[in-house]
């Protein structure tokens, strides 16, 4: 028998998937390590919001010329580089809340590392994919994410009580370069026939007290956003919907969910109530992804890792403005409160984001196409 014919784009696929997969698993991972360390030796909520946030800074700087470089250089040898210097710098870190300095540093270059990731997986994905499989694969390499994440939140918490925050940042940069090892042996740039195809609230329970419950928004985060992959090119390909009206639907239903499920979220008094809330905001902005995280390719397929690094430079100011911004509202709560068990302690942290969900999908049903703007 002969073998089973695996088209190489597939493979593409799977490997940006794991991709994210590991990046969130180093995100999540610092998150927790970090924590941990920093409880450790005193460091207060606003010092530690501003440490988090640092990350973003980096990442910011780094979206738009990931995307030019992707384009200049090649998406597959930008993304490798980029697994490279972050899994480098996850293994030489030293972790002691004390250096402050030393943690901006390496923090500063993960972000800046990590920023060409995305802008990079756009310019591989508009080179290999063709347009009525778009929704799907940026879906499944996306949710690559969440499923990250979810096995941080679950896995992680225990390496650190076991081995110490320190093996944290070793298991992740044995994960950063066992990928990059398979990237380099698997991926190559597409054959020249295939370019056409491609580019036409306060509850105090720990980590580990948590179980597993603590992974399913993650979780769900990952079984939305395929779901929203598959939905939308459905849409698309049977015609029952316009590329336009498909991005529209779905986006506006997965951010108007997910802002109501976080404004309501405070009220819960119980870890099943909160899970349960933070599963479905979560799970619906992951469905919204198959209307914007895709319309890039939409309006300029071959621009798209320059389109992604702009839109996504946008998007980290979430990480820069916000992790600093609940750092600073929780300490002001619990000044004002004397602890964070309160709802109205978290109200805001909540609220805010709420809202910004309802504005961001109304600006996006106005003034987002389907259509291509940009040759």
């Amino acid at each position: 028998m002969g073998r089973l014919k695996f088209p190489k784009r597939y493979l593409i696929v799977i490997l940006t998937f794991i991709s994210t997969c590991v990046c969130y698993v180093e995100r999540v991972g610092f998150s927790i390590a970090y924590t941990v360390a920093a409880d450790a030796a005193g460091v207060n909520q606003s010092s530690k919001g501003t440490i988090l946030s640092t990350f973003y800074y980096g990442y910011a700087c780094s979206q738009v010329p990931g995307g030019w470089a992707a384009q200049k250089l090649g998406g597959r040898r930008v993304l490798l580089l980029s697994f490279v210097l972050w899994s480098l710098t996850c293994a030489l870190f030293p972790l002691d809340p004390n250096h402050v300095r030393l943690i901006v540093m390496a923090r500063l270059l993960v972000g800046v590392a990590q920023g060409f990731i995305f802008p990079s997986i756009h310019t591989v994905l508009a080179q290999w994919v063709p347009p009525h499989e778009r929704s799907r694969s940026v879906s499944l390499t996306t949710s690559g994410m969440y499923l990250g994440a979810a096995a941080g939140m679950l896995v992680l918490p225990s390496l650190v009580k076991y081995r110490g925050p320190q093996s944290v940042f070793f298991a992740e940069a044995t994960l950063g370069a066992m990928w990059s090892l398979l990237w380099l042996k698997y991926a190559s740039d597409p054959p020249r026939a295939e370019y056409p195809k491609a580019t036409a609230s306060g509850l105090r329970l720990s980590l580990q007290e948590m179980g597993s419950s603590k992974m399913l928004p993650y979780l769900n985060m990952f079984i939305f956003s395929n779901i929203g992959g598959v939905v939308a090119d459905h849409l698309i390909t049977k015609r029952i919907m316009s590329v336009t009206k498909t991005r529209k639907f779905l986006n506006t239903i997965g951010f108007i969910v997910a802002s109501l499920a976080l404004m309501a979220l405070p009220t819960f008094r119980t870890s099943g109530g909160a899970v349960f809330c933070s599963s479905l905001a979560l799970g619906f902005l992951a469905l919204g992804r198959a209307g914007f995280a895709v319309n890039h390719m939409d309006v300029a397929p071959r621009y798209a890792g320059i389109v992604m690094g702009v839109s996504n430079t946008a998007g980290t100011l979430a990480g820069i403005v916000g992790v600093d911004l609940t750092g600073k509202l929780l300490e002001a709560a619990q000044i004002a409160n004397s602890d964070l068990s309160g709802p109205e302690s978290w109200r805001l942290v909540f609220f805010i984001p709420g809202l910004l969900c309802i504005f961001s999908s109304f600006v996006f049903l106005l003034f987002s196409t389907g259509e291509r703007i940009f040759d």
